[in-house]
């Protein structure tokens, strides 16, 4: 007969307690409430069993995320928001409208498993992707994988579709936010987002963030440490990233760094739109300087990198930007074996 200490009883107890958020999910801010334990789907698309797409190295992130290795990425299945345009398309609809062949079901163990192995392989931090929808399975596992010697830094990969229940579980255990903040223009966020409402969720987002994460600063190692908000322009939209810039001035730029992104590509490939022109870009540029937003990253025009992903293929992005985790694959290779048994 196995006796528990008290502190394992706790500890389980703390776990289960985590769990029920699945039992009424209110993870995300489309407040479902479902009971995805008993195999019910919300808006994410994905039950309470934790799915991953891929794991790897990746080395496109910003310069302190990326680190001189690269960012040890943890991919979700699945997603809240559903982006009319989303570069993950492929995984981002989950169960209910993406390719269920893409991503494979884990464990709490593996996923803990999964961060020891980025480690392993000289990852900067752990970047958990759109891990909203499985933050209880997502916190369990960081418990576990600090217990069997993960050290490095936890990133927070988001769109910014955030719910404060959600953010409060997650946050003591994030190090640096990698957060976007897509639109404040309610239009812009229902042609590009899915949900005009996205716009009005992002305010509360970033004020709860930066009120318990201040500033930015940098360990002895060069690790960043706060937040760091992703703007992506869209096209034809050129206002809508204005009124974010005097957005960012106003509110976040004592707080965070930013990283303002131009090039718009759309995944299937099936859509074309005007590219974003020189004198818009100075624009932007100019703007920022009147603002005196100086601390953060702006992409240039010339970067034509096809970052697109493909999630059917072990490394989806170009082979100079990602090495995929041994670990993972083998996971992977292991879940088409029992397919075809």
């Amino acid at each position: 007969m196995t006796t528990l200490n008290l502190e394992e009883v706790h500890t389980m107890s703390e776990f289960q307690k985590g769990l029920e958020a699945y039992t009424y999910c209110t993870l995300c801010p489309n407040y479902c409430r479902v009971d995805r334990t008993a195999g019910d789907i919300g808006r994410c698309g994905e039950t309470d069993s934790v799915r991953v797409a891929w794991s790897g190295l990746h080395r496109g992130e910003e310069p302190p995320v990326t680190g001189e290795k690269g960012s040890g990425m943890i991919f979700f299945c699945g997603c809240p928001l559903h982006c009319a345009f989303c570069q993950n398309h492929q995984i981002s609809a989950g169960l209910t409208g993406g390719d269920s062949s893409v991503g494979i079901t884990v464990s709490i163990e593996e996923l803990a498993s999964m961060m020891i192995a980025l480690q392993k392989m000289g990852a900067t931090n752990i970047n958990l992707v759109t891990g909203t929808h499985f933050i209880p399975s997502i916190i369990e596992a960081i418990k576990r994988a600090r217990n069997q010697g993960l050290v490095l830094q936890i990133v927070w990969n988001s769109s910014g579709y955030e719910s404060i229940e959600g953010l409060t579980l997650i946050d003591p255990y994030v190090d640096l936010y990698l957060i976007d903040v897509k639109t404040l223009d309610a239009e812009v966020a229902q042609r590009f987002c899915a949900l005009a409402k996205y716009s009005e969720i992002i305010r509360p987002v970033m004020d709860f963030l930066v009120a318990r994460h201040s500033e930015v600063t940098f360990d002895e190692k060069g690790n960043m440490q706060g937040l760091l908000v992703r703007h992506l322009l869209f096209p034809l939209t050129l206002p809508a990233t204005k009124e974010f810039l005097h957005y960012f001035a106003k509110t976040l730029k004592n707080h965070a760094w930013l990283s303002l992104m131009v090039q718009f590509v759309p995944p299937k490939g099936d859509v074309t739109f005007p590219e974003i022109t020189e004198k818009e870009y100075d624009s932007l540029i100019d703007l920022m300087e009147e603002l005196e937003i100086e601390e953060g990253f702006v992409q240039e025009l010339a970067d034509n990198i096809p970052w697109i992903p493909d999630f059917n293929r072990d490394v989806p992005f170009p082979s100079s930007f990602a090495e995929v985790s041994p670990y993972f694959l083998a996971l992977k290779q292991k879940a088409m074996h029992q397919e075809t048994r």
